[in-house]
């Protein structure tokens, strides 16, 4: 691949700004909001991935239409087959005859077949030309019941009415926790995160996620471009 130094400079770098990222994140929990700061490095995260797969699109044009004229080329990301095939057949008009397992690779990731690009582009555009993508603070309990017969856990959205008992204790419909017993024993979690407004999605847990799919596509195609 012509770009293969950039494409993995880019991604190690993402990669660094990534463990930067999650220090500033942890000291960030107390506040409300996360800090300006940390969304332009968010923001700029997104935009180096997403060069990436342009890079990608250039490489594979350039390998499967050797020697056509490059004009202005994105990386296909559409949400049916349909549209796909269309935008392919525009910008490679070789690819599916000729590449059938470059085209599988793209195929594969296509929004209809994994939402994770299309929650990725939409995050990445809207950071891009409206303005920084806002998070949202949320604060979630996980309960976990046990004895030495087992345990048993729920979190956020289980509710409990009244007459529930969980492993032989009554639940407070009230306090949503075991009334206080010598049966077994009752831990809470307490899970503090931001996500994003766009699409509820875990701030730390979608970039990761991004990272290394974007990385994957790279390898995959790797394989197959010279």
């Amino acid at each position: 691949m012509n770009r293969e130094k950039s494409i993995k400079a880019l991604i190690s770098k993402s990669w660094r700004d990534f463990q930067t990222l999650k220090q500033d994140y942890k000291r960030s929990l107390d506040q409300e909001v996360i800090l300006e700061e940390m969304k332009i490095d968010i923001k700029n995260i997104f935009e180096n991935l997403r060069s990436c797969l342009d890079y990608m699109a250039h490489d594979i044009f350039e390998f499967c239409e050797n020697g056509k004229k490059l004009g202005k080329l994105y990386f296909p990301i559409r949400w049916s087959r349909k549209d796909f095939d269309q935008v392919v057949k525009k910008d490679f008009p070789s690819l599916h005859d000729k590449n059938p397992d470059i085209y599988k690779i793209l195929e594969r990731v296509q929004p209809y077949n994994n939402d994770w690009l299309s929650k990725f582009n939409k995050l990445n555009n809207n950071n891009k030309h409206k303005d920084l993508v806002e998070q949202t603070k949320t604060i979630s309990r996980q309960v976990t019941v046990s004895s030495d017969q087992g345990s048993v856990s729920w979190g956020p959205g289980v509710t409990f009415g009244s007459g529930v008992s969980v492993m032989g204790v009554p639940i407070d419909p009230k306090t949503q926790m075991p009334i206080s017993n010598n049966q077994v024993k009752t831990d809470v979690t307490i899970w503090v995160d931001f996500r994003f407004k766009e699409n509820g999605e875990s701030v730390l847990s979608f970039m990761e996620l991004s990272i290394r799919n974007i990385e994957q596509v790279f390898r995959d195609l790797s394989a197959h471009i010279i």
